[in-house]
């Protein structure tokens, strides 16, 4: 018979000396350690992540049983289960009541795939394990319906509380609402700024959304009355700038991007995202052609000291899945999917480490 000479606490003080990378705090400290059971030689325990799309997942893994190997024994059985508990420093929010986290997906120009970048990422954080939501913010020409597959859906009303409620449609298990499900598809939607910013402000809190860890606001091109109705309806935890490499785009996504900093509006940056950064022929993937210039994202988050969420390369695929109504992040083993993929791990990550530093978002007063 083996001799019982782990504890809990003394697994509490190995785990102790491992550093969440992000955080710059022990997983200990930052109650990330949960569950823990100990036999003869052997541990487990649950390591709870701020994200199911952390990128540094096998890393802090690793780490953790390095520490029990160092500190306890090299003979204990190490068994960890990663999970996660997206963060939120949203409480008691009369709107939008059950969403962990609102990030504006913007630009500063049309036709540098916005939309398209909106919907792979909510499909990559999908996949990674995350509850995800769109609200397809664009009243004048909304695109998220047919990116979906689902310009033929129709949401449902239900009473809920003695209310009239819009339940979001569920496509590839992502809720989301768009007035292109409420429209016909060949008709325009001629509407001032006021009726589109009240069509906006009734996707915040006429539809049921339940709880989600994330939801993206595809935004129209510019800046708008709709930025400003999203700004003072609900309290954004940050906001993603798209551009593309080109001079044009850029100059653009600087405007945007300014919006979101000015001194009454504060909303954060989490990064920016270079769409159409290279094309790489399907026949040739190791080859990059920099059709609209080099590096131009990348520049201007330097420019202005924000991360770098991803550079997404311009291939067939990507163009197909929009048009198909099935996002390219779908297919596991693309060059695109892989991109996509980092891009969200990336966003969550900056998600996690605005939380983490514990201020308060709060709804923009414009006065």
């Amino acid at each position: 018979m083996g001799e019982l000479t782990i504890t809990k606490e003394k697994v509490l003080q190995a785990l102790s000396t491992v550093e969440e990378p992000d955080l710059k705090k022990d997983l200990v400290t930052l109650n990330m350690i949960r569950d823990i059971e100990v036999g003869v030689n052997q541990v487990s325990f649950t390591v709870m992540l701020t994200t199911p799309a952390c990128p540094l997942k096998e890393l802090i893994k690793k780490n953790c049983t390095d520490a029990i190997h160092k500190h306890l024994s090299q003979d204990i059985k190490v068994s960890i289960h990663m999970t996660a508990d997206v963060t939120s420093i949203r409480s008691n929010a009369p709107v939008l009541a059950g969403v962990k986290n609102i990030i504006a997906i913007s630009s500063g120009k049309g036709g540098v795939g916005k939309s398209t970048v909106t919907v792979n990422l909510a499909m990559a954080l999908k996949k990674s394990g995350a509850k995800v939501g769109i609200i397809d913010a664009d009243i004048s020409g909304p695109s998220i319906p047919l990116m979906f597959g689902a310009e033929n859906m129709q949401p449902l009303i239900t009473q809920k509380d003695g209310k009239n409620m819009i339940t979001p449609i569920m496509q590839y298990g992502i809720k989301m609402i768009s007035i292109g499900f409420l429209t016909p598809a060949d008709s325009a939607v001629v509407w001032r700024g006021p009726m589109a910013s009240q069509a906006l402000r009734q996707f915040f809190g006429d539809v049921d959304w339940g709880d989600l860890d994330y939801i993206l606001i595809d935004l129209p091109p510019g800046t708008s009355d709709i930025h400003l109705t999203l700004v003072q309806t609900v309290p954004l935890t940050g906001a993603v700038v798209v551009t593309t490499p080109q001079k044009v785009a850029l100059a653009d996504a600087t405007k945007g991007l300014a919006m979101f900093r000015q001194p009454q509006i504060n909303v954060p940056i989490l990064g920016v995202v270079e769409n159409m950064a290279y094309f790489t022929p399907a026949e040739l993937p190791d080859n990059k052609y920099y059709l609209f210039g080099k590096d131009g994202g990348k520049n201007l988050a330097e420019k202005y000291g924000v991360p770098l969420l991803g550079q997404i390369p311009i291939v067939q695929s990507i163009r197909e899945g929009g048009d198909e109504g099935r996002p390219a992040m779908m297919d596991n083993e693309s060059i695109t999917s892989e991109a996509f993929k980092a891009t969200a791990e990336a966003l969550a990550q900056q998600v996690a480490i605005r939380n983490a530093s514990g201020e308060k978002t709060v709804r923009v007063e414009i006065r």
